[in-house]
């Protein structure tokens, strides 16, 4: 319908043709009411109407009322005779508010996608006050954005309610029908408060998890503050109670630890209760449910460990130091009792015993000392160790045995005493004089600590050797005898030749053992007449079960022990005597890289009667396993010896030699002890011989990473430890996970998986990692793939370390050799290119000179 007006009215046509989405059918036309206007829209009707360019009807209608001819009154305005309340101004305001509303929802979507991008791609800080910061601005946000939902929300509620069809008087209709006439725009808005509905829901739960992930980083953080802080103080508590090992000195020095230990032991109560605090937290952090359940748990475990150690260590420091001080206290009173004795000596002057009385009291006397000084003098080491069941040592042992001389000393002169005062007793003569003979002679004796016979420490020993002087009555001569000191200096000599004599006659035992088990029980197999007692399958296992022991009897019996024996009197040729050997040493890796299987075969046939016979012939009170494992002890037990020697040795000839064997043999241990480990890794496809020696290997807890940058929200996932056993080679780093077994045995032999190895020249390594100094980085590549490892202490990380940048750095210095090695050749190659150059001739001018050359030949 448009007005009457030929030109404006063909505008507004085209207009609408063009904004219409389908095509006009009809044109209705109404006719001005003035004269002169209705005969002027005439007129031009006429002459304009092909203008038009519209192939459809047009009525021309005269009034108003002919509308209604055509259209539904509902359907106009008041103004052309209809019904329909329009206003077209507030149609517009209500359009635009439909429109920003449609607007404002879409821009509140994208504001929570956008934040919650950023929550989860945010680098997370790694202390715990940024983290609490970061914490608060983020909650101060959300409840930004839920003021912002919830005002949309009410700015579309309004709109709502203004779009609402109300009821009137004149309409009756259900609640139904009035939902009918609710226009398409009351639709819209409900659409769109739905959706804002559903993303508050959605968003409420977004924020529920990232504020719960969140806390928990957060108590992780504190959790593990906690823990390292109280990891550093048991280690501070483990150390101070190790400096406390040493229970040599006297007996005031001994009580003195004594109450370090007390001191040590109370502050220790306060640490563990904070220690049981800490674990108690973690139990319920991880009753809770906390992402990094597995990481907790191993803390509390760790805690709980390190909490056991310290209470066990201090405990057994006490017993040890408290047996030590009972020790002393005994050497007291054997001390008193030698000066009891000298007194006992010195009071006994002639003049005194001039009658039968006098002799006989004096012999009470001495009946007496005798009886006191008994105990002592009968006492062994090995009757003091198994009594107060501690490790006596060097110092002590000597401070024994220099007592025990000097009351058996004493005892000897009183017991030739006693004959002169019964002689006196009866006949009235006088006694003959004994003389307390000096510390010179009590040491002089240089007697083994082993029996060869026995294989015991005595303390007893060449009691023949001690001197006792008869001299006349003299007194001066006597004061002289008696005021020589008794007292043994205990010197680093005497200390070195003990720890030389325990090594040569501990290994005369060694090779005697290793003997009677290779004859008693190896050879026995090769006997027919064992044969019935021996299980078919056992035969052909003789190699092993034994592996190479043969071999190892025949190097230290024909050689290792001969060489022992020339040092016995020159502690200097230890040193030498073991770096000379020590590639024959070598032959213990295979004897315990077999030592698993030999036990699996006698697991499976110690209860045979062929084993039960030969330890009934050879009257052994333990089985053949504990022979089988004198080999492993053996190698381990040189290192400590050495220890012991190199003590004694400092700044004396051939200490440097000898700290030399000692490093030799603590890495021939490392080697021993990481082959074991090596023959236990099982899925590696090739030769693992080929990654070079085995430097370090060890159990470490790992992190994986697969991008550069710091912690995000998304890769907490990565707080879960892993736990792998790595193997450090000159060539690569391999990575395996140690399998739990069970069985006898599956503890001191472990097995692995292979999981995956790096070349190290692919390796690069990171020191430092934040919140944790036992944390250090290894990535592969360009930090594509990054592992954080945590060592077990601050040391096993700077050890590997240290090895790892070694590797690296022979690594850069062999590619840098070898790129000078072919600069040099391009260089070598370009000299000989521009000397053939500068000598040779040009092809055509070389064979016209030989032609010339035969031709001048064949003119001749």
């Amino acid at each position: 319908m448009a007005e009457a007006n030929p030109p404006r009215g063909k505008m507004r046509f085209r207009r609408n043709a063009a904004s219409f989405p389908g095509n006009l059918h009809l044109v209705l036309v109404l006719r001005p009411t003035s004269f002169l206007q209705r005969t002027f829209t005439d007129i031009g009707f006429r002459f304009s109407q092909e203008d038009f360019m519209l192939k459809l009807p047009v009525v021309m209608l005269s009034s108003v009322s002919d509308l209604l001819t055509y259209i539904d009154d509902k359907q106009l305005t008041p103004e052309l005779g209809g019904t329909l309340q329009y206003c077209h101004s507030e149609w517009i305001i209500f359009r635009n508010a439909i429109e920003n509303f449609a607007l404002t929802v879409k821009e509140m979507a994208q504001m929570l996608q956008s934040f919650g991008t950023e929550l989860a791609e945010t680098e997370l800080p790694d202390d715990i006050p940024s983290i609490e910061e970061i914490l608060a601005i983020r909650a101060e946000r959300y409840h930004l954005l839920k003021n912002d939902i919830t005002a949309v929300t009410k700015e579309g509620k309004i709109l709502l309610t203004n779009l609402e069809v109300p009821d009137t008087d004149g309409a009756v209709s259900s609640r139904l029908e009035c939902h009918q006439q609710v226009s398409g725009d009351w639709q819209t808005i409900n659409k769109l408060l739905t959706q804002v509905h559903d993303m508050e829901t959605a968003f409420d739960g977004f924020w529920e998890k990232h504020q719960l992930k969140m806390e928990q980083y957060l108590q992780l953080w504190k959790f593990e503050q906690d823990f390292q802080e109280l990891v550093t103080e048991v280690e501070f508590l483990l150390n101070q109670q190790a400096e406390l090992a040493d229970v040599t000195g006297t007996i005031a020095q001994v009580k003195q630890k004594i109450k370090k230990l007390e001191n040590l032991d109370e502050n220790s109560q306060a640490l563990l209760a904070k220690a049981q605090f800490v674990i108690l937290h973690g139990h319920k952090l991880a009753a809770n449910h906390h992402y990094a359940l597995d990481l907790i748990c191993q803390r509390c475990n760790e805690l709980r460990y390190l909490s056991d150690i310290l209470v066990n260590e201090i405990k057994a420091k006490r017993i040890q130091l408290s047996r030590t001080f009972k020790i002393h206290k005994l050497l007291q009173q054997a001390r008193q009792c030698c000066d009891e004795g000298e007194c006992l000596l010195a009071n006994q002057e002639i003049d005194k015993f001039q009658s039968k009385e006098d002799a006989q009291k004096a012999l009470q006397d001495i009946e007496n000392f005798l009886e006191m000084a008994l105990p002592f003098i009968n006492y062994e080491p090995e009757t003091l160790q198994y009594e107060f069941d501690v490790i006596l040592s060097p110092e002590l042992k000597v401070q024994m045995k220099t007592i025990q001389l000097k009351l058996e000393n004493i005892r000897s002169i009183f017991e030739n005493q006693q004959a002169g005062f019964r002689n006196l007793a009866d006949k009235h003569v006088r006694p003959v004089q004994f003389v307390v003979p000096t510390s010179e002679n009590l040491i002089r004796s240089t007697a083994p600590f082993f029996s060869s016979k026995h294989g015991k420490k005595t303390w007893r020993q060449n009691q023949s050797n001690l001197k006792i002087e008869v001299v006349n009555d003299c007194p001066e001569k006597r004061s002289s005898g008696q005021s020589s000191s008794l007292d043994n200096d205990n010197s680093l000599d005497v200390l070195k030749n003990h720890v030389l004599n325990e090594l040569i006659q501990t290994e005369r035992v060694y090779v005697q053992e290793l003997f009677t088990v290779l004859l008693g029980y190896r050879a026995e197999m090769d006997n027919p007449e064992m044969f019935d007692l021996m299980p078919p399958l056992l035969r052909n296992k003789k190699d092993i079960l034994f592996g190479n022991m043969a071999e190892i009897y025949e190097f230290h019996n024909d050689i290792f022990l001969s060489s022992l024996e020339n040092c016995a009197h020159a502690p200097e040729r230890v040193g030498p005597c073991f770096l000379e050997r020590k590639d024959d040493f070598q032959m213990y890796a295979k004897y315990c890289q077999n030592k698993p299987r030999s036990e699996t075969i006698w697991r499976k046939y110690s209860e045979c009667a062929f084993f039960q016979e030969c330890q009934r012939k050879l009257k052994h009170r333990l089985g053949l396993d504990s022979y089988l494992l004198k080999p492993v002890q053996r190698i381990t037990k040189y290192q400590l010896l050495l220890k012991e020697l190199l003590k004694y040795s400092k700044d004396c000839e051939g200490s440097a030699q000898l700290k030399e064997a000692l490093d030799a043999m603590l890495d021939l241990l490392k080697s021993v002890n990481d082959s074991m480990h090596q023959i236990a890794i099982n899925g590696y496809i090739g030769n693992l011989n080929e990654l070079g020696k085995m430097i370090m290997q060890g159990g470490f807890s790992v992190w994986i990473g697969h991008k550069k940058g710091a912690t995000k929200m998304k890769d907490l996932a990565r707080f879960k430890p892993m736990q792998r056993h790595l193997f450090l080679y000159e060539k690569a780093i391999v990575f395996c996970k140690r399998r739990v077994e069970s069985g006898e045995g599956s503890d001191r032999y472990p097995s692995y998986s292979f999981k995956h190895c790096w070349k190290m020249d692919e390796v690069g390594i990171t020191e430092y990692v934040k919140g944790d100094n036992r944390k250090f980085e290894i990535w592969y590549g360009e930090k594509e793939e990054v592992y954080i490892v945590q060592a077990p202490n601050v040391d096993v990380k700077t050890t590997w370390l240290k090895e790892i940048r070694n590797i690296l750095l022979k690594q850069q210095e062999l590619l840098t050799v070898k790129k000078r090695k072919q600069q040099d050749q391009l260089a070598e190659q370009d000299k000989i290119q521009i000397s053939l150059q500068q000598n040779d001739e040009d092809p055509c001018q070389r064979w016209l000179s030989y032609f010339d050359e035969a031709t001048m030949s064949n003119g001749k």
